[in-house]
């Protein structure tokens, strides 16, 4: 559900840059007041899972359209909301920078419709009042789907007013709705049932890693669970997956356009829209610049080898870049307890 630069206009892509580095900020902030970045590790290893998950599109079948995972709940349920937001914001901007996966111009609304309903709405209204009293693989399966499924839909219709304000009108508001909603109702039903079978791992492996707003010492279902791994073996099997999922399984991704670009395609026979504009052919040139994977493959070359490649790269660049976000904000934690 990434979005081109082509969808929105510069006032709406402006308004939208506020509003998530508006989140992003309040995050850093609480971040900073918390005890969240103890899951450094984690925090990077299961950013690097969703960036190689959302590589793999999975087809809708009867539809011609596939879709891949959002990643904002099954973050949150882990890091939190706040260290979950800001991992998203990670990936995305990795996405757009290094390998031209939605616009530069698109990046704030990006943020938006794909890491803050399921960071913020998604881990405040659904998944924390499921496990206030008690986690169970039962509650995990039902709020992650739930989840999933109401948080895309928000993220879907949020795509669909920022090109209705924007006037793109070869998306009239009506047929958008039309088109966009059910195609990723169905995406989200995919997407919960694979976050669920991921954090119902997390919870038989590692309960405690599980994010309920609490104490993990005093929430029933985490206090006398037994671990069944290690913290160190857990995270390793994290990161395996996230490689194997990255370097290997992307190769059989879903060649059908994904559940954006098929609606799009829909009402106007093509899956991208042209834009003109000093604004866009300068974003254009800067992703140009810095995208050295662009659609996830060697510039100029069909091997699959630059699929692989990308989706080991991603995740190794994901990881650095939540550990120097995470290291930044203990300095500036330092710097306050000095004070």
């Amino acid at each position: 559900m990434h979005m081109a630069d082509a969808l929105i206009a510069p006032a709406v892509a402006g308004t939208m840059y506020a509003c998530s580095t508006g989140a992003a900020g309040y995050s850093i902030y609480k971040m900073k007041q918390s005890e969240e970045l103890k899951k450094i590790p984690v925090m990077g290893v299961m950013g690097a899972f969703v960036f190689a998950a959302q590589m793999i599109n999975f087809t809708i079948p009867g539809t011609g359209s596939s879709g891949h995972l959002a990643g904002g709940m099954l973050l949150s349920a882990v890091l939190g909301p706040f260290a979950g937001f800001i991992t998203m914001i990670g990936v995305l901007l990795i996405q757009c920078l290094l390998f031209a996966d939605g616009g530069l111009l698109a990046l704030g609304a990006n943020i938006w419709n794909m890491a803050f309903y399921g960071c913020f709405i998604g881990s405040f209204f659904i998944w924390l009042p499921a496990m206030r009293h008690g986690v169970t693989r039962r509650k995990i399966t039902i709020a992650s789907i739930v989840g999933c499924v109401l948080t895309l839909q928000m993220g879907a219709f949020s795509v669909v007013l920022e090109t209705t304000v924007s006037g793109i009108t070869e998306l009239p508001f009506s047929a958008f709705v039309l088109a966009m909603q059910p195609i990723h109702l169905a995406i989200g039903l995919v997407e919960g049932v694979i976050t669920a079978a991921v954090l119902n791992f997390v919870y038989e492996a590692r309960p405690e890693l599980l994010w309920t707003g609490y104490d993990a010492g005093t929430v029933e279902g985490l206090d006398h669970r037994k671990a069944k791994l290690s913290y160190g073996k857990t995270v390793g099997v994290l990161a395996v997956l996230a490689a194997l999922v990255g370097g290997v399984l992307s190769l059989f991704a879903s060649a059908f356009p994904d559940g954006l670009e098929w609606s799009i395609s829909r009402l106007t026979g093509s899956t991208e829209l042209e834009s003109s504009g000093a604004i866009y052919q300068t974003t254009a040139r800067i992703q140009e610049a810095t995208a050295l994977l662009p659609d996830y493959a060697f510039p100029h070359s069909d091997s699959i080898a630059g699929t692989s490649f990308s989706g080991i790269l991603g995740g190794v660049v994901v990881i650095a870049f939540c550990m120097v976000v995470c290291q930044i904000i203990r300095y500036a934690q330092r710097k306050r307890r000095a004070k």
